[in-house]
């Protein structure tokens, strides 16, 4: 992410970003934390194209599940909410877990008490960060669930960025990735047999190519009201983002 007024920060490369992740590892001063985020964060439009690969051959086709924007962006919460907060993230993006961590609670407030909608737009541009395709297969687990509701779907989320694979491995399993929707909330069968037929992969990454093509640059992308966030205070220090809507509402 972007979160010098100053100018740009430095673009890594793919392989800088990976080896930076792991330095989140290790324990640092909080200032030291948000800077290595900010570096975590920042991917040049251009290096995430690149990493997605052409449609898959999943059953899915370019068809959206219900619950999801025609920008591909699950929503949540009142749609006439004073504040809409818009998150674009990868779920195998330790920034974006370092964001949840901080915000996942203050948003699951906002949608609660009818304070914001939120938008999670969740894309896939890491899959060269485990063996087994693990941000598309995870990308896919978020809109099964979503066809099935979102009342959930915060909760999904909370635990999907606690089990984050580390960059890497072989990622988590679809049975574990069954098994945390079902633990969330999402028991009926058809959620599992989409997260094993990766129903919606195609849809995913045409979604993904979008998202990129219209401007998007790191992840977590953040923004309220159609305000991007760069203060890396709001987005990564515990419940941050709460002035922000606060502000805005």
């Amino acid at each position: 992410m972007s979160t010098d007024p100053s100018g740009p920060p430095p673009q890594p490369s793919p392989r800088g970003i990976s080896r930076r992740s792991r330095t989140v590892l290790v324990p640092v001063v909080a200032v030291l934390v948000i800077v290595v985020a900010i570096g975590l964060g920042v991917v040049a439009r251009t290096a995430l194209a690149r990493e997605i690969p052409g449609t898959a051959t999943a059953a899915g086709a370019a068809t959206s599940a219900a619950h999801v924007l025609d920008n591909g962006a699950v929503r949540v919460g009142d749609p006439h909410a004073k504040v809409t907060v818009r998150v674009v993230m990868d779920l195998q993006c330790p920034a974006c877990k370092m964001f949840e961590a901080a915000n996942g609670s203050v948003l699951t407030d906002a949608v609660r008490n009818g304070t914001a909608a939120v938008e999670y737009s969740v894309i896939t541009f890491l899959d060269r960060a485990s063996t087994t395709q693990y941000s598309s297969r995870a990308g896919n687990s978020s809109f099964c669930v979503a066809n099935e509701g979102v009342e959930h779907y915060q909760s999904w989320l909370s635990e999907m960025f606690t089990r984050q694979p580390e960059e890497g491995g072989d990622g988590l399993t679809d049975d574990e990735l069954v098994g945390i929707a079902r633990s969330a909330g999402y028991a009926d069968a058809a959620v599992a047999q989409c997260i094993t037929a990766r129903a919606y992969d195609n849809y995913l990454r045409i979604k993904t190519k979008e998202v990129l093509a219209g401007g998007v640059t790191s992840t977590p992308t953040v923004s309220v009201n159609g305000q991007q966030i760069t203060d890396s205070t709001a987005l990564l220090r515990p419940n941050g983002l709460a002035a922000v809507i606060a502000a805005a509402s």
